[in-house]
């Protein structure tokens, strides 16, 4: 399959993000216009302080656009109630976790609570998309262990397993590799492109591992002081892009290498 016929999960256009105050508007970016495609890992990259958790905050309405429109599933994001979001969208946050008192199968068990009865009953489906769950983020080994047990790798595929228990088109992930060594880094963001493919799911995650995040992802989401572009690495690698990410005098781009590297 093609990535032009590639469902899009989540589409933008003109959409302009910032904050508002009695005082003023503050314009973080405008003029986005990019496309969330079933099936992708989306990498989304930029310089400290560019706008990255902004964008994902008004992506998932933790806060109100300024202008344009967001699409999901060809719906107007605003159209959803929060049920309905639930279902179709889930957000793995860098935030520590209210309780760590529960186990890991309870943390991943309440990814099914858009779709439980008011008591929070289990049925047999839900266990089993639990289960299936754990098994796709190799997991089984800690499932009765507490969460404060665990380390900060450990706890975040368990994170990741909740939100593939809440069975959502989109999962959306904030620096889902904050606080990880060099290792897990890399097996978390392999483990997101892996089920991408398997699952099929749309998987945008922001990270400032741009190196991994090229090797890895189908597309990638680039925030600039000037604009914020939408591609393949590849295409964006041609277009000189990742050079203007950084000031040149002390970070410097490989084309052929498709890395960053430290000036002398």
């Amino acid at each position: 399959m093609t990535s032009r016929n590639k469902h899009i999960i989540l589409k933008t256009k003109g959409l302009s993000i910032g904050y508002t105050s009695k005082k003023a508007i503050a314009v973080i970016a405008e003029h986005i216009n990019i496309e969330l495609k079933q099936g992708e890992l989306i990498g989304l990259v930029g310089a400290n302080g560019i706008g990255k958790s902004t964008l994902l905050r008004t992506i998932t309405t933790i806060q109100q656009p300024l202008d344009g429109e967001i699409d999901l599933n060809g719906k107007p994001l605003q159209s959803y109630s929060g049920v309905a979001l639930a279902k179709a969208m889930s957000l793995v946050l860098t935030e520590q976790l209210m309780s760590k008192n529960l186990s890991v199968l309870e943390l991943i068990a309440l990814g099914r609570q858009p779709y439980t009865n008011w008591v929070g009953n289990l049925t047999e489906d839900d266990i089993s998309i639990i289960n299936t769950a754990i098994e796709q983020t190799n997991i089984s080994d800690l499932k009765h262990r507490k969460c404060f047990e665990l380390s900060d790798g450990q706890l975040q595929k368990v994170m990741i397993a909740r939100a593939l228990a809440q069975d959502t088109d989109l999962i959306i992930l904030d620096e889902p590799t904050t606080h990880l060594d060099m290792y897990h880094k890399a097996y978390i963001l392999k483990l997101l492109q892996q089920l991408a493919k398997e699952t099929n799911k749309t998987i945008l995650f922001s990270s400032h591992e741009i190196d991994l995040a090229i090797q890895l992802c189908d597309t990638m989401v680039v925030m600039t002081n000037d604009t914020v572009i939408s591609d393949t690495p590849c295409n964006l690698i041609e277009q000189g892009v990742f050079e203007t990410l950084f000031p040149e005098d002390l970070i410097g781009f490989d084309q052929k290498t498709g890395s960053f590297r430290v000036k002398k």
